[in-house]
């Protein structure tokens, strides 16, 4: 009896195995890029406790020495000894300093940033309802700025020592001089009362239609980005000129690489990080330059609440002002930080 060899099957391909040192390099790169955030976190908490805790307590220490009081607030100059003893017991005023500044701090750690001497109004409602109005204008200006900087830089980086590097030059260099408050009355006049294109005055939230929000933001957010605009291009044009005069560069001219590789691949990521690092400056700044502006197209944003607070001699009003300031230049440093580590090689090598 003969049998029959029954042929083996044939074998399933499998999928290629990943080589096990492309997966080690792999996770010693995820490890690095977690360390690299986790180290940026760490400096920034590190920054804010100490001159958060020094702000507050000056600004407390202020209060104290100056003589503000809710009772010559609320029953002027006139107002009695015993008047003024009453109204000050009621809010507290009567126990030590450091007690008072004990129980403001654990308040602010639970979102609680008291109450208005003015109106006896919550400070955290009337800041939020404030913030949003100036954060959207210095959002948008900022927007408007990195996008005009970041063209008016490379085209003039790319076309150095030509016309339209000088004339790109001075454009930054007048726009850079020019007050907000010069443009913004400027562009009032201009745009909504001469051509009716845009509202003079107001303000829309998004909530109510991004049409109409954008429309009441646009000028004024016109109006603070020309110093955006001018130190972005002007950063970034010189970062970039001296890019190209680096040996990297040079060397990839010499391994036949194309202009626009060198420039994404080279030029660029190593040019980008001083014109990034300017805007950890200027957000707060346009937050903080947005007082002058806000009077001229009518609204009520942040900066004209600070300023309002500020002459009333209204204290929780200016500590709740300053411990949001603080946060916001914080939180705008860390994500510019964290993009810098991202994207610029030097912040990857830890330089």
């Amino acid at each position: 009896m003969t049998t029959t060899d029954t042929p083996p099957a044939p074998a399933t391909p499998s999928a290629p195995a990943v080589p096990a040192p492309r997966r080690r390099g792999a996770t010693v790169r995820v490890r690095r890029a977690s360390a690299r955030i986790l180290a940026t976190l760490a400096r920034s908490v590190a920054i804010f406790v100490p001159v958060f805790l020094v702000a507050t307590f000056v600004t407390f220490a202020l209060r104290s020495l100056s003589g503000l009081s809710p009772a010559r607030i609320q029953l002027g100059e006139d107002a009695t000894p015993e008047a003024i003893a009453r109204i000050e017991a009621q809010w507290g005023l009567n126990r030590p300093f450091l007690v008072q500044y004990g129980d403001w701090l654990t308040g602010v750690l639970h979102g609680q940033l008291g109450t208005s001497w003015v109106n006896g109004a919550d400070i955290s409602t009337l800041i939020g309802l404030g913030l949003g109005v100036s954060l959207s204008v210095a959002v948008f200006a900022l927007v408007i700025g990195v996008v005009a900087g970041f063209v008016l830089g490379t085209v003039a980086a790319l076309r150095r020592t030509t016309w339209t590097d000088r004339a790109i030059t001075g454009f930054v260099t007048v726009i850079s001089v020019m007050p907000a408050f010069v443009v913004g009355i400027v562009l009032v006049a201009v745009f909504a009362v001469g051509l009716h294109l845009f509202p003079s005055a107001g303000y829309v939230p998004a909530a109510q239609g991004i049409g109409p929000w954008l429309a009441h933001i646009t000028l004024p957010a016109v109006a603070l980005s020309f110093d955006v605009v001018a130190d972005v291009a002007r950063q970034l044009r010189t970062s970039l000129v001296a890019a190209y005069g680096e040996n990297y560069v040079t060397g990839a001219v010499v391994r036949g690489l194309s202009s626009r590789r060198i420039f994404f691949g080279h030029v660029l990521r190593n040019g980008l990080g001083p014109a990034l690092a300017t805007l950890g400056l200027k957000f707060p700044a346009l937050v903080g330059a947005s007082v002058v502006t806000e009077w001229i197209f009518g609204l009520q944003g942040f900066g004209r609440f600070a300023n309002d607070s500020a002459q009333a001699g209204d204290v929780p009003a200016v500590q709740g002002v300053l411990v949001v300031s603080i946060v916001l230049v914080v939180t705008f440093n860390l994500i510019v930080n964290l993009v810098l580590a991202r994207v610029t090689p030097a912040a990857r090598r830890g330089v």
